[in-house]
């Protein structure tokens, strides 16, 4: 399993805590205070999760995510002192997997830090299986999906989302289920996450998309009448 971890954070007292916790974890360190250093280091390194403050030297942590995004799906937790609902919206519109808001228990850092990176390598796995839908294929053994034979970058929190709803194909799954499910019984956020996930999924999924129906004031469904196993 890689565990090389970008720790982005301009406050250098919390930088060298964060490089603690990780090194005593067996992981290795890369660090950044300013946003052009860490976009500097993540291209120049082969690294594993990122742990991103947002209020950093611009390019801010915002910035630095989307831009990571555009071509990579490599772990993101967003680590802040900013609670507030609409920056973890924002975040997870941007594409971050985790949102952890200071002051943090390090053995719950810790602990996602792992399940995210275990979720991201199990992408690379070579038995392959396919499911076929409308355009829409998932090779759920190198966790590949494509849209009208062009491949879709998911992250491992959208890809996890996606397994999930094929698996519950036309069950109307509550937003607690689907938290629950595919960020764990542990997570503290709130359901606001799981809608903006959605949202973030059947924008890649293109014109696809629609085939997740929304059902008001309760959660979702996936309409997969026409999935196939192949």
């Amino acid at each position: 399993m890689g565990k090389n971890v970008l720790i982005v954070e301009d406050d250098i007292r919390m930088r060298n805590l964060l490089i603690r916790y990780f090194n005593k974890e067996g992981y290795n360190t890369f660090e950044a205070g300013t946003g052009k250093e860490a976009l500097s280091k993540f291209h120049e390194n082969k690294i594993n999760i990122v742990i991103l403050d947002l209020m950093i030297p611009a390019p801010n942590g915002f910035e630095v995510c989307k831009i990571i995004r555009q071509d990579s799906s490599v772990p993101i937790i967003i680590l802040t002192a900013r609670a507030e609902d609409d920056d973890k919206v924002m975040g997870f519109e941007l594409g971050a997997d985790d949102y952890i808001t200071k002051p943090f228990t390090p053995r719950i850092l810790m602990a996602r830090t792992k399940a995210l990176i275990k979720r991201f390598n199990n992408m690379g796995a070579n038995n392959e299986n396919f499911i076929k839908y409308k355009g829409i294929e998932v090779n759920t053994g190198s966790h590949k999906i494509k849209v009208n034979a062009n491949e879709v970058n998911l992250s491992p929190i959208e890809y996890e989302l996606l397994i999930y709803l094929i698996k519950n194909k036309n069950q109307v799954l509550s937003r607690e289920q689907i938290l629950n499910a595919v960020w764990g019984f542990n997570y503290n956020g709130d359901l606001r996450t799981v809608d903006t996930h959605i949202w973030r999924l059947r924008e890649k999924l293109q014109g696809k998309g629609e085939l997740i129906n929304t059902v008001r004031g309760y959660g979702y469904m996936l309409d997969g009448r026409k999935w196939e196993r192949i």
